[in-house]
């Protein structure tokens, strides 16, 4: 559920934040690759989950650079498009994939989006990166048998490849209105602390294990 557009401006932010970010001193990386569910579309910056997301790690004492490389209005085309510069400009450990909205709300065909997030999944694996895939859902007006594929589509991936999985992002809140914006697509300022809420259960054993890894090396 986000916006089918992409708007310039925020694009070339969520870009200055991942090269900010990336100034990590051989820190490990964790890139999160969205669109404007992660990219702070209608916030002011810093109210996003991923910044509420690099908050917490900083303020528990984690290595982890957090790099942002969301675009509003970004599909899982884009995203396959731009993760190979990303893999070798950040080399990241970890790698959550918040892409596919946006190919739901334009009605792309299910299976081109599978295909898209399985290569993004290949191509962070074979970087030597754990995968996160984040689920998302689409409104029901897009006939059942499309809106359950969708629905099912991120679970597959997740499957076949052995990836951990946050099943639906907006877990909890997706039909209160009090928690969007005046858009009813985009989640508010008040929603970004709970979408972190249902993805830290999932990130946090990855971060463990890094930190695991790094104390026995």
């Amino acid at each position: 559920m986000l916006c089918a557009v992409a708007l310039q401006t925020l694009a070339l932010g969520a870009v200055t934040r991942a090269s900010e970010a990336a100034n990590g001193g051989g820190r490990p990386v964790l890139l999160v690759l969205g669109d404007s569910l992660s990219a702070e579309y209608g916030l002011q910056r810093g109210q996003g989950w991923v910044q509420l997301l690099s908050n917490r790690l900083q303020q528990s004492g984690s290595k982890y650079t957090v790099v942002n490389a969301s675009i509003s209005g970004d599909t899982t085309s884009g995203g396959r498009s731009r993760l190979p510069a990303l893999l070798k400009q950040h080399r990241p450990s970890i790698v959550v994939i918040e892409l596919g909205g946006n190919d739901g709300l334009r009605g792309l065909p299910v299976a081109r989006m599978q295909e898209n997030l399985t290569a993004m999944v290949r191509a962070s694996q074979a970087a030597g990166a754990r995968v996160v895939v984040a689920g998302i859902q689409i409104p029901p007006n897009y006939g059942r048998e499309y809106t359950e594929r969708f629905y099912a589509a991120f679970s597959n991936v997740s499957k076949q490849h052995k990836t951990s999985l946050v099943p639906f992002l907006l877990e909890g809140f997706a039909d209160s209105s009090d928690f969007f914006q005046a858009d009813r697509i985009h989640p508010s300022a008040q929603a970004q602390a709970r979408i972190l809420q249902t993805v830290w259960p999932v990130l946090e054993p990855l971060i463990s294990a890094k930190g695991a890894a790094r104390a026995g090396s």
